[in-house]
């Protein structure tokens, strides 16, 4: 080891005992009185409370988001994962938290990992809110020489951005929809593990979605070892999530690391949900074509029958445009067979369900309204059929750029009345300022509703929300509203245990177990009672889990 060499200022000494000799010259006393105020406001007396809260006069947190923030800095030291049920705050949290740590002194370079949809989001959030001064990532802005930065995972782990990104020592990781970096032997969760880090929050509302190990692997991210290693992980806990719950050395030890709020613990539920489910008949001529299609597929595959009978009832365009491109693809004959149904639907008046939401908007007013529908034609058409009415309306898709999606939210904020969405509106977008919502096409999987629903029953949601299920008698829709939905209570909040309920049927994925009823069934009757089946079960296990939870009380 080389000798240190000390050297002492000997100048600055000399200089001091100068001047004390000669009584000054010396700074001013008020400039010296300024000095000393200013550090006296800026210090951290103690590591208890929230500094961060004076700095913020103009937010309004919620009870449970200062609480999770003192947990996650004084209790988990800045290593958490914020597990709030959607739409309690998590982002709120997370920027409290952040801001705390830049108050401190302890946050400086400072990493922000989010989905691409939800950068720009992110930016403006921190930006306006809590006064952050983070930048999206670009090109010209080189990883090492900025200090808060906002990407997409995605962006960061390509190169050259990744070899750059590892070389950097950050202060403060930050990273949203964390659920999706939860397979440990995907890129992206290799990518996040070798990030250095001093302080790290994991965002996610799912934090464990089918296995057990999903939680063991966003710990290890934290805090590598907490939970012990891989294996023993496996064979002291196994894979069934239930576990965590169950085995109170296991729960108390997530608890070190993990906040989660749920919606009855706090205040939010000031705001209402109100679900009203709409039902539409088919005009005469509409029930003709499905009834003739549902012939027509009889011993064709059920799921493509199954898809188009959906498709009919939620636009001709959609299911006019589908079974184009099926005749028209060289592995299906039948053009002589399908060419005169294709016809009819081309030559059905407009779509029932149009004309009712037509009918729903004025009787709503002026207030706004997001419509999500299935399919990008029945999106086109619903758009221009508004218009047809003297309805203002933007279009929200997956196919659209960042920038592109953040105009036409300012759009319908400043604009139109209506936003007209596919599923890409279900996840990441905050539109708390609109209170109505119309499901035209209800979701296989119910998860995806109270995605859509959470985008709107959210925080910073001051009146209560409205929400109109449409759904076709004698159809297809019938089926999915009564057994999937109504049989089940989903409306009535059930939808918080589904995850839980699934795991205990073994059933990886909702949405995948309806695909495998539609597409294993020979006809529309054998799907109805399966799907019977189904809820008969979920309804089963729900019932057996209330029961055990009294006689547990």
């Amino acid at each position: 080891m080389k000798n240190i060499e000390i050297k002492k200022d000997v100048n600055f000494i000399e200089t001091l005992e100068e001047k004390i000799d000669h009584d000054g010259p010396f700074s001013s006393w008020e400039l010296f009185k300024m000095a000393y105020d200013a550090e006296l406001i800026t210090i951290t007396k103690d590591f208890h409370g929230l500094r961060a809260l004076e700095f913020l006069p103009h937010m309004s947190f919620l009870p449970h988001q200062i609480e999770t923030a003192k947990q996650a800095i004084e209790e988990m030291n800045g290593r958490a994962i914020l597990a709030d049920e959607v739409g309690l705050g998590k982002t709120i949290e997370a920027g409290l938290i952040l801001k705390e740590y830049m108050i401190r002194g302890l946050a400086k370079k400072i990493l922000i990992l989010v989905p691409a949809s939800l950068v720009n989001q992110w930016v403006k959030e921190l930006n306006e809110k809590f006064f952050i001064p983070a930048a999206t990532f670009r090109k010209n802005y080189p990883w090492d020489s900025y200090d808060i930065i906002v990407s997409s995972i995605d962006t960061a782990k390509r190169s050259p951005n990744r070899e750059i990104i590892l070389e950097q020592h950050y202060d403060f990781i930050l990273i949203d929809e964390a659920h999706k970096i939860k397979n440990h032997k995907t890129k992206n969760y290799e990518f996040v593990r070798a990030l250095k880090k001093k302080y790290c929050l994991l965002l996610t509302a799912t934090p464990v979605q089918n296995q057990l190990i999903e939680i063991f692997n966003l710990v290890s991210i934290l805090k590598p070892g907490h939970l012990g290693n891989y294996e023993s992980f496996l064979e002291k806990y196994g894979r069934d999530r239930k576990k965590i719950n169950q085995d109170a050395y296991l729960k108390q030890l997530v608890q070190k690391v993990m906040v989660r709020n749920t919606r009855k613990d706090t205040s939010l539920d000031n705001a209402k949900r109100h679900i009203e489910t709409i039902w539409v008949d088919f005009t005469p001529e509409e029930y003709e074509v499905y009834n003739e299609l549902d012939r027509t597929f009889q011993h064709a595959s059920a799921f493509s029958k199954i898809t188009f009978l959906r498709e009919l009832c939620s636009s001709r365009e959609a299911c006019y445009l589908s079974l184009q491109k099926y005749v028209n693809d060289e592995k299906n004959y039948g053009q002589d067979i399908l060419q005169p149904i294709i016809d009819r639907i081309g030559q059905l008046p407009h779509h029932a369900k149009a004309q009712k939401v037509i009918e729903l908007i004025k009787q709503i007013g002026d207030e706004k309204v997001i419509i999500f529908t299935e399919y990008r034609a029945s999106q086109l058409y619903l758009q221009w059929y508004l218009q047809q009415h003297g309805i203002t309306s933007v279009p929200f898709r997956g196919g659209f750029k960042r920038g592109k999606k953040d105009w036409m939210k300012q759009l319908f904020k400043d604009k139109a009345q209506v936003l007209i969405a596919t599923e890409a509106g279900g996840e990441g977008i905050n539109l708390q300022f609109c209170n109505y919502m119309i499901n035209y096409d209800l979701p296989w999987n119910p998860m995806r509703l109270e995605q859509r629903i959470g985008r709107i029953h959210r925080y910073g949601q001051e009146n209560d929300v409205h929400i109109y299920n449409f759904a076709i008698r004698n159809t297809l829709e019938e089926h999915i509203m009564k057994l999937l939905y109504e049989k089940i209570a989903l409306f009535e909040k059930v939808i918080g245990h589904l995850d839980d309920i699934l795991a205990e049927l073994n059933i990886s994925s909702f949405e995948g177990e309806v695909k495998a009823i539609m597409s294993e069934s020979q006809s529309t009757g054998e799907v109805k009672i399966k799907l019977d089946n189904l809820a008969t079960i979920i309804q089963s296990t729900q019932h057996a889990w209330q029961e055990e939870s009294q006689y547990g009380n």
